[in-house]
């Protein structure tokens, strides 16, 4: 890992990096993790704990690792959890140092990882800065988190106002064109309003009305 881990910060990362060193060095830094375990894992169980199966979870153990690298990179107990999800029709099993946390919320987390990817790929595909306003990485990071932060916004408007049938471009489109209008957001995004915003030839807002 480039930085040191966050203390109490969650790492929910799929099997492509199960890393036991990496992960003990979460374990060490009071930092929680959530991974898919490979089949090829091998581990001793030592505690079962009680699980409800109508909420899709098959087990939640308290386990030592056993092979022979593995055991050395994480000496400690570590917490696995196994779920079937009925949508896809088939089980995960999952690792984790977080103990505290009931079982089908570290199920959850890991399914909302994938929510969370695809939400970052759409900003790498349809994130637009023309130019900075400053050069220094403080200032690149900082303009690069206020796009991020208003397209996490545009995301939060889109879900509050049911706005299901919009794409999340096609709001920052909307927005983009009615950003000096005074106009309840309703308004803006009533259907007959944003067919003819969304079809306009021009992309230069007008300063005056002739």
């Amino acid at each position: 890992m480039n930085s040191c881990p966050e203390p109490g910060s969650i790492y929910v990362m799929d099997r492509g990096y199960l890393d036991f060193e990496r992960l003990f060095l979460l374990h060490q830094c009071f930092a929680f993790f959530i991974i898919r375990s490979k089949r090829n894992t091998r581990f001793r169980r030592i505690y079962s704990h009680e699980i409800d199966k109508e909420t899709g979870l098959r087990c939640d153990q308290t386990i030592i690792l056993t092979g022979v690298k593995s055991k050395k990179y994480y000496p400690d107990k570590i917490r696995r959890v196994k779920f079937f999800d009925k949508e896809k029709d088939r089980s995960f099993s999952f690792l984790s140092n977080n103990f505290i946390l009931p079982a089908l919320i570290i199920a959850e987390l890991y399914k909302c990882r994938w929510k969370v990817e695809l939400f970052f790929k759409w900003i790498k595909q349809h994130l637009r800065i023309k130019s900075f306003y400053g050069t220094s990485e403080n200032a690149v990071k900082t303009q690069i988190w206020i796009a991020v932060s208003a397209y996490v916004l545009v995301a939060i408007v889109k879900k509050q106002m049911k706005l299901d049938d919009l794409s999340l471009y096609t709001i920052l489109q909307i927005l983009s064109v009615t950003l000096f209008e005074k106009e309840p957001l309703l308004q803006v995004f009533e259907h007959s309003r944003y067919n003819i915003l969304t079809t306009t030839q021009s992309k230069q807002l007008k300063l005056f009305d002739y």
